[in-house]
């Protein structure tokens, strides 16, 4: 566990006074108070939808509280915009990122209002402050790259250099480390250590418990909108934690796994699979009740394989069948009418329709089943949105409510129900509960497990290598855009796992063939 008992030489920096939060009938927070002193990482903890990132986003300015007060320094504050926000030295960098994608990685992290400090703004001043900035989290991104060209880890890290640039002395981090390796989440870590030293204030939100107890000072837990407790982390652990989030005893995550049938068909064979400069020479199968999980660090190739075969992008070679018949996959229509599915990684850029309501979206991939001679019939697509809400647990429970109004774990819901309730024969889920909390996690992988049983092949990508261990009957390794490592059985583990993921190890031929 991180940091020290509380010190009252560490002052509040920002207080949160019986502060309440509305968005129409949704009360999402209820009469919340906590102060988050200066120079320390305050974690914030609790299953989706118990307000921590609308509690976040209130400090930062990007939500107004419907009553209460916010104080800085003692004084109460006015915070509900961005910008007076940023004026008052408060950045956040959200859990879906907010970059322009078509301009550089320079232009982002000097782009918009300033913060306290004037930004430079001249190229060359932009640059050396960049170069001086940069080695502090470790960034190593040429800044003349486009953003649409990096991956979400790469954006990340322009969204904390953008705030780092600013000069802020408070930083809400939302659910930082949710789609980092495991090295780039200890590099994470020890960025949030080293501002923590230089006397910022982070207010770090997060599901990931071991993460949250390796680098914080104080934690609040919250439930249904309202703080259940705030301590030192050094009086906490993962149990205790997950006890006050649930309000109960922990739920076990990983339940027995049940191994598929020997001779149980192959319902999806892919051989061959290249696309140059990205992966080469994939060969995998995957078998009825089965589940494969694709390891491996970011940058290994592993969506890019999972995107392939699902028909997102072109292969340059290679072939794919379903059921024992090849098919051609020239789109992702193609793969979902050959009974392929995939839930992808970015459930904000590729998975859901933020601005339109749950049954819009869960309808969206079942088109064929609530229309008639072309147009949708409300009746139907009611009908189909109330078992998706049901079967899935999708809270609230108004189909009509927009899904950015949801918390992380519901819409990562909502996307499973749009593709599940077409009953797929092969679910590819890359990172199925990304920014999801451990009491969805649970829920998550219950229903992974329930699909398999029923028979569906699922192959999952997944950077936490707890998840990979806990549900998969095999486990891949890619590195460099190949398949260098297959474990089964005992033989999966962490540090199988890292090994063949990082290179060196004994048995690292597989990729060489």
């Amino acid at each position: 566990m991180a940091g020290d008992s509380p010190d009252p030489r560490f002052d509040v920096h920002v207080a949160v006074r019986e502060v309440s939060k509305r968005f129409g009938n949704v009360h999402a927070l209820n009469d919340v108070s906590v102060d988050f002193r200066r120079g320390r990482v305050h974690a914030l903890v609790g299953e989706n939808g118990a307000g921590k990132s609308t509690l976040g986003k209130i400090v930062a300015g990007l939500y107004t509280c419907s009553d209460g007060v916010i104080e800085i320094d003692g004084r109460e504050a006015s915070l509900g915009e961005p910008r007076k926000a940023l004026a008052a030295g408060i950045s956040m960098m959200q859990q879906e990122v907010s970059l322009a994608p078509q301009m550089t990685v320079l232009e982002n992290v000097f782009m918009g209002e300033q913060g306290p400090l004037p930004l430079p703004r001249n190229q060359k001043a932009r640059r050396a402050r960049y170069e001086e900035i940069a080695p502090e989290i470790g960034m190593e991104i040429d800044p003349d790259r486009r953003v649409e060209t990096l991956r979400i880890p790469e954006q990340q890290q322009v969204e904390l250099m953008r705030a780092m640039a600013r000069s802020s002395r408070l930083v809400v981090l939302d659910e930082p480390t949710a789609s980092l390796s495991r090295p780039e989440t200890l590099s994470l870590l020890n960025t949030v250590k080293r501002l923590r030293g230089r006397g910022v204030t982070i207010v770090f939100v997060s599901h990931a418990l071991d993460d949250v107890l390796a680098v914080a000072d104080d934690i609040t837990v919250m439930r249904n909108g309202e703080v259940i407790r705030t301590a030192p982390a050094e009086s906490e652990t993962r149990e205790s934690l997950i006890e006050g989030m649930l309000g109960g005893a922990g739920k076990t995550l990983f339940a027995e796994k049940t191994r598929p049938q020997e001779d149980a068909p192959v319902v999806l064979r892919a051989s061959g699979l290249s696309r140059e400069g990205v992966f080469s020479d994939i060969d995998l199968e995957v078998r009825a009740g089965e589940i494969v999980g694709i390891a491996g660090i970011v940058g290994s190739g592993r969506t890019e394989v999972m995107r392939a075969i699902a028909g997102a992008d072109r292969l340059a070679s290679g072939t794919v069948e379903v059921d024992g018949e090849q098919v051609r996959l020239r789109s992702p229509r193609d793969a979902s009418r050959a009974g392929i599915a995939l839930l992808p990684e970015s459930r904000k850029d590729e998975g859901l329709l933020l601005n339109r309501s749950i049954r819009e979206n869960v309808s969206l991939a079942n088109l064929t089943s609530v229309k008639r001679a072309g147009v949708v019939q409300s009746r139907r697509e009611k009908s189909l949105a109330a078992e998706a809400i049901e079967r899935f647990d999708i809270r609230p429970a108004s189909q009509g409510l927009d899904v950015g109004l949801l918390s992380g774990g519901n819409q990562q819901k909502v996307m499973f129900a749009k593709w599940l309730m077409r009953t797929p024969r092969v679910f590819i889920a890359d990172e199925p509960t990304r920014g999801v909390d451990v009491g969805a996690k649970a829920t998550i992988y219950e229903l992974l497990r329930s699909l398999v049983e029923q028979g569906l092949g699922l192959l999952m990508v997944s950077s936490e290598i707890e998840e990979v261990i806990g549900l998969s009957h095999r486990v891949l390794v890619m590195r460099d855009g190949r398949i260098v490592e297959e474990l089964t059985g005992d033989a999966i583990s962490e540090k199988a796992i890292l090994t063949a993921a990082l290179g060196g190890g004994p048995d690292d031929q597989r990729g060489q063939r």
